[in-house]
């Protein structure tokens, strides 16, 4: 003999569905960034640190207040740095959110600069152009 489903039931049965969807959408929503930095022409990276950090241009203070630089080591002799972090995932919800690298020598003199517009999901590809002076 089978039973009516009541009210009680189903009301649980859709919940567990909810939140079941939820939580693998959070899940799938990653906030860890991957991507590339060369230099332009394909030429090798000098030596130095490159800090690659976010900004979004349209909100310039809540950036600065929560975002901390990412470092990475240019030793003088490769093309291409690899890197991954994660950044606050409420950040990356900007349409204007941008990644930027600066390449900087260890007296703080910038040598090279670039920055790409954040797509989520997308690996990041970022090219230093010389800075001008």
């Amino acid at each position: 003999m089978t039973h009516p489903t009541d009210r009680r039931t189903l009301l649980v049965s859709v919940g567990a569905a909810a939140i079941t969807a939820f939580v693998d959408t959070a899940a799938a929503q990653t906030n860890d960034i991957r991507g590339l930095v060369k230099y332009e022409g394909g030429a090798v990276i000098p030596d130095g640190h490159i800090s690659i950090y976010l900004n979004d241009p349209a909100n310039q203070e809540r950036t600065r207040a929560i975002t901390p630089n990412m470092y990475i080591e240019s030793d003088g002799k490769s093309k291409v740095r690899a890197f991954a972090f994660s950044w606050p995932t409420s950040l990356m919800t900007s349409p204007t959110l941008q990644i930027v690298a600066r390449l900087e020598r260890e007296d703080g003199w910038l040598l090279a600069r670039g920055s790409t517009q954040f797509q989520p999901g997308s690996p990041v590809h970022i090219t230093l152009n010389r800075a001008l002076y």
